[in-house]
């Protein structure tokens, strides 16, 4: 078994994953949008090339959304992704990308059960948690 956050984004699903896929190293392993909706799709001709379903690969994980209809959309809460590193440079780098634009909510700094850790919430709207290691090792 293995879990997959699934974000639902209001429009800006694509520019959030290109984002991502930098920041990560990951890479987009499939991108739908809802203009690929086999036969007529339900959605307005502004929203036809907004994703109906994207998958980033990141290492042996995956991460995946899409951007949920106007009549469904609300604000992304009551979450955070968790990332864990083993490397301290490269965690303080990826909180650093995350935050440009984004509200940090606690800075990236030791804490007494990790070397490093950091929340924010990125310029999309999403909420993160970044740590690196045990305070002890």
């Amino acid at each position: 078994m293995k879990l997959v956050n699934y974000l639902f984004f209001n429009g800006n699903c694509r520019e959030a994953f290109e984002f991502y896929a930098k920041v990560f190293d990951g890479e987009i392993v499939g991108l739908v949008t809802y203009r690929d909706e086999p036969g007529e799709s339900s959605m307005p001709a502004d929203w036809q090339d907004k994703v109906m379903n994207v998958q980033l690969s990141i290492g042996d994980q995956s991460l995946m959304a899409s951007d949920s209809p106007p009549q469904y959309a609300s604000e992304m809460g009551g979450f955070s992704i968790s990332v864990d590193l083993g490397d301290l440079g490269r965690a303080e780098r990826i909180f650093a990308a995350l935050a440009d634009g984004g509200t940090v909510t606690m800075p990236f700094a030791p804490t007494f059960w990790a070397k490093g850790f950091g929340m924010l919430k990125d310029k999309f709207g999403t909420p993160w948690m970044i740590s690196s290691g045990n305070a002890g090792e």
